[in-house]
């Protein structure tokens, strides 16, 4: 991959299926005998969700080890807002928030239906907040690259919960937490984003070089790793007063938030799973969690 086309990748950010009465929920979900896990998935490059390596791989069995969802909640990191807002669409569209890739990735639609009851139910929980229910936006890259793995069929109803990117790193944690609910009603909810996500240091020279990565970004994944072990929320919370390398990891946060809303909705009886845990291009990592 040339360096403009991934550039352009990280600045990106068949017909509908008619809805049947699966997707009909009342407004009150009801409460399943088990709870759903949360995870948090590095997701990379938008050619992951057509390329059939280690990571999405792992994505597929995934899908095949998890209970089957009623619903997929996902917070990406290419959903940037003034505002907390929900898709509420009976049919998101698949976005394509990128540029210079081959024309099979922008062929790819992934025609999962929406639940416009489940985007009411959800943004009651949040009191927080208003939410708003949205019918512009649909399933962009972070969200449908990865799920079109887990789930082929898209026969899940998916909604996407948008990052308020006014706000600090706390706000994104206290909110996770208000959707704790949902775990019990057999809902799925993703972060989607990168641990370490530095663009612009992103060594192009070895971007297919396997698992490739900056001393720092090693150094930092680790910190981030073992901190989320050992439920040392706020240490991660203020990121920034991890050091230089957690500065260099995340030069902006929004492939980060997502990780704090994974955590937000982690208690006390969860075990904690990481996997995809690999350096890419020297700047980046796919280190990905499963709590629960």
């Amino acid at each position: 991959m040339n360096r403009s086309n991934f550039i352009k990748l990280a600045i990106g950010g068949t017909t509908m299926m008619a809805l049947n009465p699966l997707y009909n929920w009342s407004k009150d979900l009801k409460e399943t005998d088990g709870k759903m896990p949360v995870l948090f998935i590095g997701h990379g490059s938008p050619m992951n969700g057509i390329e059939d390596n280690a990571f999405s791989k792992t994505w597929v069995k995934l899908g095949t080890e998890i209970p089957k969802p009623k619903a997929v909640l996902v917070v990406s990191a290419h959903w940037l807002t003034n505002g907390t807002h929900i898709t509420a669409m009976e049919a998101p569209k698949t976005i394509h928030d990128f540029g210079g890739f081959p024309q099979a990735l922008f062929d790819v639609q992934y025609p999962a239906p929406g639940s416009p009851e489940l985007a009411l139910e959800t943004s009651k929980l949040i009191t927080s907040t208003s939410v708003g229910l949205d019918h512009d936006w649909g399933l962009d890259h972070g969200t449908w690259t990865v799920v079109r793995h887990m789930y082929p069929n898209a026969d899940i109803p998916v909604l996407q919960l948008s990052i308020d990117y006014s706000k600090p790193p706390q706000y994104h944690y206290d909110l996770a937490k208000e959707l704790a609910a949902l775990r019990k009603k057999g809902v799925l909810i993703i972060g989607s984003g990168n641990m370490v996500h530095n663009l612009r240091m992103v060594a192009w020279d070895k971007l297919d070089e396997p698992e490739y990565g900056y001393d720092w970004a090693r150094e930092i994944n680790q910190v981030f790793k073992e901190k989320i072990v050992a439920g040392d929320v706020q240490s991660l919370i203020q990121y920034e007063r991890l050091g230089s390398a957690a500065q260099l990891a995340i030069p902006t946060p929004d492939h980060y938030y997502p990780l704090l809303y994974t955590l937000g909705l982690q208690d006390k009886t969860d075990a904690i799973d990481f996997f995809n845990d690999k350096a890419v291009g020297g700047s980046l990592t796919m280190t990905s969690v499963k709590i629960g």
